[in-house]
């Protein structure tokens, strides 16, 4: 057989296209697998968290963000304060990140003044009771945060409500 200029370029074309796409599998292969929060369930934990608050006669806001601190739902309920946003926000955003609920945060940087340095982090982190992480199949897919009520313990009641609501219990709740 005789093999023209040609033919030898085809076939080292078709070498290099094969083995591109063997390489590219390998690649792929070996990416991680990740949960995400669907936007559903982020906005069904906003409203549920908001109902909670409004039962028991406080107006508040809640943030839902995702593993990367990426606003998925936010919700104001009529008359809360205008700071409750960003405190809603910032404490979604922290139980996210440190993958723990903001309260026992709190309560780790009150016991242990070494550890203050943590709630100066960044501009985004708000070391008070009421964000709790929404975990599922043993991920952190990202944060709930409350702000408005008269206390941490009654944002993090309406959080955990919640949570709840989408079938997620907090890492506190499971280690009572």
């Amino acid at each position: 057989m005789v093999v023209t200029q040609g033919t030898q370029a085809k076939l080292v074309l078709i070498t290099f296209s094969l083995l591109g796409l063997m390489l590219g599998h390998a690649w792929a292969a070996e990416l991680p697998k990740e949960t995400v929060l669907p936007l559903a369930l982020a906005t069904k934990a906003a409203h549920a968290a908001v109902d909670k608050c409004l039962t028991d006669g406080y107006r508040v806001s809640v943030t839902v963000v995702d593993q990367g601190g990426n606003i998925r739902a936010v919700l104001r309920q009529d008359g809360a304060g205008p700071h409750t946003i960003d405190s809603s926000r910032k404490k979604a955003y922290t139980s996210a990140s440190m993958k723990e609920p903001t309260a026992k945060l709190a309560e780790l940087v009150a016991k242990m003044p070494i550890v203050q340095g943590l709630q100066h982090m960044n501009d985004h982190m708000l070391l008070l009771g009421g964000g709790l992480p929404i975990t599922i199949d043993g991920q952190v897919v990202g944060g709930i945060g409350v702000g408005g009520a008269p206390g941490g313990h009654l944002d993090t009641a309406c959080a955990q409500a919640g949570l709840n609501s989408i079938g997620v219990t907090a890492k506190a709740e499971a280690e009572k």
